[in-house]
């Protein structure tokens, strides 16, 4: 059966519906509601769905297979391809939106790309040692469902590390293990079922982030952010009635700053007299590289309104798809019904072997060689792009390298996938219909020290060339 696609069609526009939905179809790739290899529906149920001609679907399907985007044959029928082209996979519409176009899915990280951890910085054999542990006690034990909630011994480590390194006192029972951030945000969404209400994002923030909002069928409203962080009181004129406030408090992405504390203090207070909701997006954790991380947002809450998220992804591995959530008390019996019905949480051994390397305190000595790395990385960095004329500074694990005017920092970002970096594109991180910068998000733990000069100097050379 195809994968359901929600396309909007707007006949008063002067874009032709088949190029609607040629856009649609991309949008839905590069927001990941489409995954590589995807099925799509056949056009002719596509038609009947969005209401327009089998022609028009079939034309729309037929383009995007030119363009290699999609593919199709009789035995497999319509799917996105398993290696669509990048420089064709940007709809006009779509430009804001997401930087995730612009990158290639690689084998190894690129220079510059964000999200993932130093390659070279896992104890690897440490690790495969654990796994292959967990995975034989799995396998001999009996065969019963795992808790959907996480397993208990995990659920106690990290409890025992967010009180130590975040400052969040809670018990396990308030844990929920979940497949990734992206787990626990569908999770949260789920059970406090705001659907038709508005929720406040950072502006820029993370574009993944807004959609999921959306595909939850709440309505984004782009906050400002400056350098104390989410801008509450323009929140609060901006959208009085707003259910949901979505913000990275720890360090800003991408921007990379904190949210002062009179600023949490106003958060925690409009939510508790307004009966709305905090999703705290801790990506980062404990990796401030030049001081000692501020507490929690949820350390603060004596309301029960701030729901914590944290992940495996920026520390570990984003393969291992470990996140989880804290919740306040008393949501803690709606999330494990949830949780019960729609839980995501992974195997219980990569569970078992994540929990033994946070107990024995392999963990927290890996975070402090992190620390070490990346301030290292972040200082040459800054170093060097304002030796090039630059102004840069370090937003948690990214170099900000604010560009001049004229020059698109999308047109750079494709031009540098060719040469191996995967920068990601400022403007991407603005909500669509806002002024965006221009200007490019260099990961620092995928460079190394050695990389950073001739790094810089080719994309410097790019940019000279307004490419």
């Amino acid at each position: 059966m195809g994968s359901a696609l929600h396309i909007r069609i707007d006949r008063s526009a002067k874009t032709t519906l088949a190029e609607q939905i040629r856009q649609g179809v991309i949008a839905a790739i590069s927001s990941g509601a489409l995954g590589l290899g995807a099925r799509l529906p056949s056009w002719i149920t596509l038609a009947a769905q969005l209401g327009v001609s089998r022609g028009t679907v079939k034309s729309a399907y037929e383009r995007l297979i030119d363009e290699q985007v999609i593919v199709s044959s009789r035995a497999g029928g319509t799917r996105v391809a398993s290696h669509p082209p990048v420089g064709r996979m940007v709809a006009p519409e779509a430009a804001h939106s997401a930087p995730a176009p612009h990158q290639r899915r690689l084998a190894v990280p690129a220079i510059f790309q964000m999200g993932v951890p130093a390659p070279d910085s896992l104890p690897k054999p440490l690790l495969a040692r654990l796994r292959a542990h967990a995975a034989r006690m799995e396998v001999e034990a009996p065969a019963v469902y795992p808790d959907p909630g996480g397993e208990l011994e995990f659920r106690r480590e990290i409890a025992a590390h967010i009180a130590l390194a975040r400052g969040l006192a809670c018990s396990p029972s308030q844990v929920f293990i979940t497949a990734g951030f992206a787990g626990a945000l569908g999770l949260t969404l789920s059970v406090l079922g705001l659907e038709g209400r508005e929720a406040w994002v950072e502006n820029p923030g993370f574009f993944q982030s807004r959609r999921a909002l959306e595909f939850a069928r709440l309505v984004p409203v782009a906050v400002p952010v400056d350098d104390d962080g989410l801008d509450v009181r323009c929140g609060m004129r901006t959208s009085p009635g707003a259910a949901l406030a979505l913000v990275t408090p720890g360090q800003q992405a991408p921007l990379g700053g904190t949210l002062s504390l009179e600023r949490r203090l106003e958060l925690i207070a409009w939510a508790a007299r307004t009966g709305a909701w905090i999703i705290e997006d801790d990506y980062l954790g404990e990796l401030q590289l030049n001081r000692r991380a501020a507490p929690a947002l949820a350390s603060l809450d004596s309301g029960g309104r701030v729901i914590h998220i944290g992940s495996f992804s920026k520390t570990v591995s984003p393969a291992l798809r470990l996140g989880f959530v804290v919740v306040p008390p008393a949501l803690a019996p709606r999330f494990a019904e949830a949780a019960l019905y729609f839980g995501s949480a992974p195997g219980p051994a990569v569970q078992h072997a994540t929990a033994q390397f946070m107990r024995e305190g392999h963990y927290m000595r890996h975070l402090r060689r992190l620390k070490r790395t990346y301030a290292a990385r972040g200082e040459a960095l800054k170093a060097t792009w304002e030796r090039l004329g630059y102004r840069v500074h370090i937003g948690g694990l990214a170099a900000v390298v604010r560009l001049p005017g004229g020059v698109s920092d999308i047109d750079v970002t494709r031009s540098a996938l060719d040469l191996g970096m995967a920068p990601s594109p400022l403007s991407s991180w603005f909500a669509p219909g806002t002024q965006a910068e221009s200007g490019l998000l260099l990961g620092i733990a995928t460079v190394s020290e050695q990389q950073i000069p001739g790094a810089c100097e080719r994309l410097h050379l790019l940019i000279s060339t307004g490419r």
